[in-house]
């Protein structure tokens, strides 16, 4: 795969991320069935957003490393829906986001922060997968059609963005033996063969591990519903 460049200066002249790029994105929400939204992506106003928002959520010690630049510029790529720089990057845009990095590489501060670079009607809903096992402990299996099915106050189930998966335990409900998030995920596949619906994930598991944790079936699913992209090389714990 292509390199991509490393700084601003760099990347915008290569790749063509300028103000004069538009992208029409068909709008998800209720109200706007047919609606478009037309707007101008410029990849240095995108890190200045990114920047100016994560100081806004995280406090003023946040910033965006240029080293993160080429994961960055996929999500984007995913999140804009550019079919043509998405083919170029192997991103289908019919799949979720599964982020996969080491600890601290700042994951789930990119995904919060992809999810406002949203209109609201389009934005998924977070949950940590740690929280999630908490939940069954106290409501059972009662837990897994919540994040996989109909409710009575929604139609249609919700595009999730699960955070850390493998920070949560096998826990045992009355006695019985739960893996909650590899049940979820099982069911969450269902929901994306029959309706198109998406997941999203972070990690810092590799694929090994989650064969080990969650079994060849989900890891099978898994590659069918995400596009994988990662934190490779040497990376700077963000939390430090």
């Amino acid at each position: 795969m292509e390199t991509i460049q490393k700084t601003i200066q760099q990347l915008l002249p290569q790749e063509g991320y300028t103000a004069a790029t538009t992208k029409t994105i068909p709008s998800r929400c209720k109200e706007k069935k047919e609606a478009t939204v037309h707007i101008h992506y410029d990849f240095e106003e995108c890190i200045a957003f990114f920047n100016s928002k994560g100081k806004e959520l995280f406090g003023d010690h946040f910033r965006i490393h240029a080293s993160d630049y080429e994961v960055i510029y996929k999500l984007l790529v995913y999140i804009i829906r550019d079919e043509e720089r998405a083919k170029k990057y192997n991103i289908h845009l019919n799949k979720g986001l599964l982020l996969s990095g080491p600890i601290g590489c700042g994951k789930t501060s990119l995904m919060r922060l992809l999810n406002e670079f949203q209109p609201r009607c389009n934005r998924y809903a977070i949950r940590s997968c740690r929280d999630i096992s908490f939940e069954f402990i106290k409501e059972g299996y009662e837990v897994i059609p919540k994040y996989s099915a109909h409710t009575a106050k929604r139609s249609t189930p919700l595009t999730y963005y699960f955070d850390d998966l493998g920070t949560e335990s096998n826990l045992k409900y009355y006695g019985n033996e739960c893996n909650v998030m590899g049940e979820i995920l099982l069911s969450r596949y269902d929901l994306f063969v029959s309706q198109k619906i998406t997941t999203h994930l972070s990690t810092n598991l590799t694929a090994q591990e989650i064969e080990m944790y969650y079994g060849n079936r989900v890891r099978s699913r898994m590659r069918e519903m995400f596009n994988l992209i990662a934190f490779e090389g040497e990376v700077v714990d963000k939390r430090c």
